[in-house]
């Protein structure tokens, strides 16, 4: 169908070359419902295409009003079925943004509110009920406002019943999350009859949908609470879906952000109540629960022990506390950490108070600049970021969770600073480690602090260093065409350097002991190759020797051209005659054979590994095949590295010189060497 125009003034509604209708022109297209409502009727819903948008407009916007009309009847009738028909159809329609403003102005919305407040409605007709409700006012047509309590009360009820159809449920919970998040009065009409605590229950379910919703309510809550209210505690430990897991990494952002206020806020050293809880970690530390004097002339006299807290300003400590961030908050983390872990605090205090001036850990500089480190690291402050869920369970877990996470890595800090022997010079580069060994937990998400501390004990100070160093080679840049050209050419010279050091421990010459009855003396033979690398030379001998044994004790003989092959394990004749030695796997594991003409063998059993592998790939070399052992893999692994280290040094601007430096003398006495034991 489309519309046609005539020059006569005349307006056809045209199926094809057939006028099916006639407009005049004069018509008052706007006002002329019932003519308007003739034509939809007439024509198919689902093949009425108007070409000019100027009339089809007004057609689908009468369209929608009529549709809303009929809808609004049906859901007002006494039919159930009649009216539970209406809601599903109305539920679908409701996204539509016109048929949702023709809707609201024949006050439908106050319609499906009475349905909700009535309480008469169950199971799928207060699903769709709720749906259409939902889709309607999130258009934004009408204030949230306009509700009454005893909607909100109904609203409230379905999320705390305990047995609730997971629809009803689902849509309860959005339903009030938007009356928090789009009206402040009605915040507090929710906040009375939904808790935070009541929500929780709900994150326990198995149904993800339900958590999700949960928590977005809970973080609605929490946005719009006032300060002091907001004391939020969630836990679970179930694999989540993206969406929960945002939901989660907003509530952990909007709990830390509650110690902004004290991170930025600086200490007042004329504050008494401030300076008294200094006077407490001082006391607690030295004094413990007898302190004789408690006047505040004493309590000045304590410079000497401010320096062993490891305050920098030991006359006035206040002052440590004036810069933000961290601000009051590093005083808070301390005071709880000498309150709650007593015997950690003061262990702490008293090892680094006893150890050289030089080598001491700051407790109170530490503490400061940890907290700053944790800020940073937890984003203290920042606001959300849309898509972002990166939360960390172990959060969830605890009360106290961020004075308890600075407990533990204040300790981490001590261990790393014993570790790495540190002077106060190397404050800097302690605190870059411990910032990378718990971005690194971190990392691993682990699932409660005992877990944390668990990931933190095996990232050592030397562990740290392995991982740098394998991090390092395994860049992005040791990947690149140049780099790879540069390993393949360094190659041949690094297998031909430990070729040579295999024919060179060859010539030198091993031990071997004979294999025989274990009852009898044992005996040993002895071979090395000759100097030009043509010759075995064997023999042997009565007892084990001491060095290199001469060519002249060595009486037999093999030309290295009439060596065939060199077998190894179980191939070899002398692992097939002796079941015994067959079944030693320690004994196959480091026999190995040289088969010559016309069909004779050597035979072999290295005393051990490494000379196991020396002699296998020594024969190879000299046969002109791969070297192909454990310690020629790692050799090569080892003298690459090493290589490329060397060739892709920043020598800019550095002088080399061209003799080594001379070795110093030795020192007079060794008095100065630490005993680790």
């Amino acid at each position: 169908f489309s519309l046609k125009s005539k020059n006569s003034g005349t307006m056809y509604i045209q199926k094809g070359l057939e006028s099916v209708i006639k407009i005049p022109r004069n018509c008052a297209i706007f006002q002329a419902d019932t003519l308007l409502w003739s034509i939809a009727n007439a024509l198919s819903p689902l093949t009425l295409r108007l070409d000019e948008m100027y009339l089809g407009s007004h057609v689908c916007h009468v369209c929608q009003a009529r549709a809303a009309r009929q809808l609004l009847e049906r859901i007002q009738s006494h039919g159930i079925d009649a009216r539970l028909e209406a809601l599903k159809e109305l539920a679908k329609l409701s996204a539509d943004p016109t048929f949702a403003t023709e809707f609201i102005n024949m006050e439908g919305i106050g319609t499906l509110a009475r349905l909700v407040e009535s309480g008469t409605h169950f199971g799928e007709m207060l699903a769709f009920t709720l749906t259409a409700f939902l889709e309607l006012m999130d258009h934004g047509i009408v204030s949230w406002d306009l509700l009454s309590l005893s909607f909100i009360k109904q609203i409230a009820g379905y999320v705390n019943q305990p047995m609730v159809d997971v629809s009803i449920l689902q849509r309860s919970l959005a339903i009030l999350e938007s009356m928090v998040l789009n009206s402040h009065s009605l915040y507090h009409r929710v906040a009375q009859e939904i808790t935070v605590g009541q929500l929780i229950g709900h994150l326990q379910v198995s149904n993800q949908e339900i958590q999700t919703y949960a928590i977005a309510l809970i973080n609605a809550l929490f946005l719009k609470a006032p300060e002091d209210r907001r004391q939020v505690s969630a836990h679970s430990n179930r694999p989540i879906k993206a969406e929960m897991a945002h939901q989660l990494y907003v509530l952990q952002v909007l709990t830390f952000n509650l110690l902004e206020e004290r991170m930025m806020t600086k200490m007042d050293p004329n504050d008494q109540a401030q300076r008294d809880i200094i006077f407490e970690l001082r006391r607690i530390a030295f004094d413990g629960e007898n302190d004789p004097t408690g006047t505040e002339k004493r309590k000045a006299m304590h410079t000497k022990d401010y320096k062993m807290l490891g305050f920098t300003n030991h006359v006035n400590p206040a002052m440590d506390f004036t810069q933000t961030p961290p601000g009051m908050l590093a005083l808070d983390n301390m005071l709880y950490l000498a309150k709650l872990h007593q015997d950690t605090y003061i262990r702490i205090v008293l090892e680094n108070s006893s150890r050289e001036d030089k080598h001491e850990c700051p407790f109170g500089r530490c503490a400061i600049e940890l907290t700053r480190m944790l800020c940073e690291i937890l984003q203290v402050g920042e606001l959300p970021n849309e898509g972002c869920n990166d939360y960390h369970p172990m959060f969830f877990t605890h009360d106290r969770a961020w004075e308890e996470f600075f407990c533990v890595c204040i300790q981490l800090l001590n261990k790393t600073w014993k570790e790495m022997r540190a002077t106060a010079e190397d404050f800097n580069k302690v605190m870059q480690v411990v910032r990378e060994q718990i971005t690194r937990a971190l990392a691993m998400k682990p699932s409660s602090l005992d877990q944390l501390k668990s990931k933190l004990r095996g990232l050592n100070y030397s562990e740290i260093l392995r991982l740098r160093q394998s991090e390092r080679m395994s860049q992005d840049d040791f990947q690149s065409p140049p780099i790879i050209e540069l390993r393949e050419r360094i190659q041949p010279e690094i297998l031909e350097l430990i070729k040579q050091q295999r024919l060179n421990r060859l010539c030198e010459g091993s031990c071997f002991r004979k294999l025989g009855n274990r009852r009898r003396q044992e005996k040993f033979w002895f071979c090395r190759l000759s100097l030009n690398h043509k010759v075995l030379h064997y023999g042997d001998l009565d007892e084990s020797p001491q060095g290199e044994v001469p060519f002249e004790l060595l009486s037999d003989k093999i030309p290295v051209s009439d060596i065939k092959s060199v077998v190894t394990g179980k191939d070899c004749p002398h692992m097939k005659e002796k079941s015994a030695l067959k079944q030693n796997k320690e004994v196959l594991e480091l026999a190995f054979s040289v088969l010559y003409d016309p069909d004779e063998t050597l035979n072999f059993v290295a005393p051990n590994k490494y000379e196991y592998c020396i002699w296998t790939d020594g024969l190879c070399a000299l046969l002109g095949r791969e070297m192909g052992s454990d310690l020629t893999r790692s050799d090569l692994d080892t003298l690459i590295s090493m290589e490329m280290k060397l060739r892709l040094l920043d020598l800019e601007n550095i002088t080399i010189p061209e003799a080594p430096p001379p070795v110093p003398k030795e020192p007079s006495s060794y008095n100065f060497t630490y005993n680790y034991s």
